[in-house]
């Protein structure tokens, strides 16, 4: 067997949906087809590229980088032969970007400006990423950033597009002298009575992800103190002892908040990239992409806890 693109954008599907089955419908074919294909592709290269979740597939950490290089050589391929089209006119010299508070904002940025230096580009803060999607409807924004869950995948109409920047795990945010602190891993169910900070609701579902995974894990939160605030303020709040939190697999704690991983990993979030097609050209939708998923990398390098994690979850 030898790969071709075919191969690379089943790949791509399936990494851009967090499952087979919906990879199946966005490439027009069955699921046994696309089920297969990816058999043939992991022999071929002689690992597993996914494992399956509660929710549907992730990439093993040998698959994040096949991905990744497959994105890159579609994209080469697909500028094959291509001339500039002289009817387009000038590409426009603002990009409208909306996202929202994601740590993944300040390496994209910067790699954007950098490397489209002749084009400006403005940034707005969005909390909700419903909101982000309304302002991309109404023209009102060019791309964003957003976030959905597998499951609850962002919804809007045909005038815009997504494509997943990473699906990633949800870890847990403890005080440092917290009774659990030395576990490798925490249970769920293990944190039934604690105090919880709970973020607002994002738009994309979050606070019935958050309170599904306690119910399949048996319980209803004791308390939940919802907090609208920065990452640092709410870490402060957990140094502090006054409760826990749900965060980002590669969040870097303060001297006196411990990150942990959730056993079985029961709680996911997709990062996306969304965008006007009629208003941002190909080119451009690439730049940002390539420029999200290299500040990604970059997260988890800097990111200790998420890396152990992903050692022992993918160590096949």
């Amino acid at each position: 067997m030898e790969l071709e693109l075919r191969h690379l954008r089943v790949l791509c599907a399936i990494a851009d949906t967090g499952s087979v089955g919906r990879a199946a419908v966005l490439l027009g074919a069955s699921q046994p087809a696309t089920s297969t294909q990816l058999r043939r592709i992991e022999r071929h290269l002689g690992a597993p590229l996914f494992e399956r979740t509660a929710v549907g597939v992730a990439p093993t950490g040998f698959g994040i980088e096949v991905v990744a290089a497959a994105r890159d050589l579609l994209t080469r391929a697909d500028c094959l032969g291509r001339r500039p089209d002289a009817s387009a006119g000038p590409a426009p010299r603002e990009l409208r970007l909306a996202a929202t508070i994601s740590p993944i904002l300040p390496g994209l940025v910067t790699r954007a400006r950098h490397q489209r230096p002749g084009q400006r580009l403005t940034l707005t803060s969005v909390y909700r990423s419903s909101d982000i999607v309304d302002l991309l409807e109404r023209g009102e924004a060019d791309a964003a950033v957003a976030v959905d869950y597998p499951g609850r995948e962002l919804r809007h109409s045909p005038a815009v597009a997504h494509r997943g920047i990473v699906t990633e795990p949800a870890f847990v945010a403890l005080p440092a002298g917290h009774r659990l602190r030395h576990r490798t891993e925490v249970a769920l169910a293990d944190l039934a009575e604690e105090d919880w900070f709970l973020t607002p609701d994002d738009g994309a579902g979050w606070h019935r992800v958050f309170h599904g995974a306690c119910a399949a894990a048996g319980f209803a939160p004791a308390t939940v103190h919802e907090f609208l605030g920065g990452r640092l303020e709410l870490q402060e709040m957990i140094a502090a002892g006054l409760g826990i939190s749900v965060v980002q697999a590669t969040t870097r704690p303060l001297a006196d908040v411990v990150v942990k991983p959730l056993a079985g990993t029961p709680i996911w979030c997709r990062q996306l990239l969304v965008w006007r097609p009629a208003g941002v050209g190909g080119e451009v939708v690439e730049t940002l992409f390539g420029a999200a998923a290299a500040a990604y990398r970059d997260l988890i390098a800097a990111a200790p806890a998420f890396q152990a994690w992903a050692a022992r979850t993918y160590r096949s």
